[in-house]
């Protein structure tokens, strides 16, 4: 992992897709500054595809694809990519079929009853009433408590996650990367397991990891520091900012290149 600021000007020169995680990498503290939306519109300008890739809620996301200067969002983990698809529209393009969502959704909420059952400490986060394909539990302030609701999911049989703000539960095995690889292929025509050197990732937490793992082209903002014992694979550089103010030194980089 080495500094940012010393890549090469012609590191990023072939940069076509900016892809980012949003909390505590476009944010800080849970802001969005305006010089990070405006590195956002910055980088649509040049032509660069920006999707964030979060494990936000459906409903946050579709209002950042629908508004923001992003040409839409993968959301959930991974759950569903929301294109952005003219002016006011959105295309939602989930994981899962059309008749197996509805088996997902009630599994989901069993699984969300047997988790407070077997940790009955456990809090559904604030959000969950905006989410199409998962469970947010809200993070205990103890690491024993966090390790028990992350046990509890297991058990129930779901998929699970932490990341600075949840502790998430999904059903079906995928994650941010396998998303990426389908959104990108089936929307844009990209094969990331053929090329993947016109892909920048941006992130910060524990499920960044697979990014970090895959692709070539890895930013960690500075807090990512936090994570490294629980990311296999830290990523190739790391700004010297946090959340927001990373992101800019970012976009920056990548817009110094055209």
């Amino acid at each position: 992992m080495k500094d940012f600021a010393k890549a090469p000007q012609s590191t990023f020169a072939g940069i076509r897709f900016v892809l980012t995680d949003m909390d505590e990498t476009l944010t800080y503290k849970g802001r969005l500054a305006a010089r990070t939306y405006y590195a956002l519109e910055r980088l649509q300008r040049a032509g660069i595809k920006v999707i964030p890739v979060t494990a936000a809620p459906a409903g946050w996301c579709d209002q950042m694809a629908r508004m923001w200067p992003v040409d839409g969002v993968i959301a959930e983990n991974g759950g569903l990519y929301i294109q952005r698809d003219d002016v006011h529209g959105v295309i939602r393009h989930y994981w899962h079929g059309d008749l197996e969502r509805a088996v997902i959704s009630d599994r989901l909420a069993e699984i969300g009853r047997r988790v407070l059952e077997i940790a009955p400490f456990a809090k559904y986060s604030d959000d969950q009433p905006f989410r199409l394909t998962s469970i947010a539990f809200k993070k205990p302030g103890n690491v024993s408590d966090e390790r028990g609701i992350v046990d509890a999911i297991s058990v129930a049989g779901a998929d699970v996650t932490v990341n600075n703000l949840w502790i998430l539960a999904w059903l079906g095995g995928y994650d941010k990367l396998a998303m990426a690889r389908r959104t990108l292929a089936g929307v844009y025509g990209v094969d990331i397991d053929v090329d993947c050197s016109q892909i920048l990732y941006a992130g910060d937490s524990t499920n960044d990891a697979p990014m970090f793992g895959f692709f070539r082209h890895t930013v960690g903002v500075s807090t990512v520091r936090h994570y490294l014992a629980e990311i296999p694979t830290p990523p190739r550089w790391i700004t010297a900012g946090p959340g927001g103010d990373g992101f800019v030194e970012i976009a920056n980089s990548v817009l110094s290149t055209r």
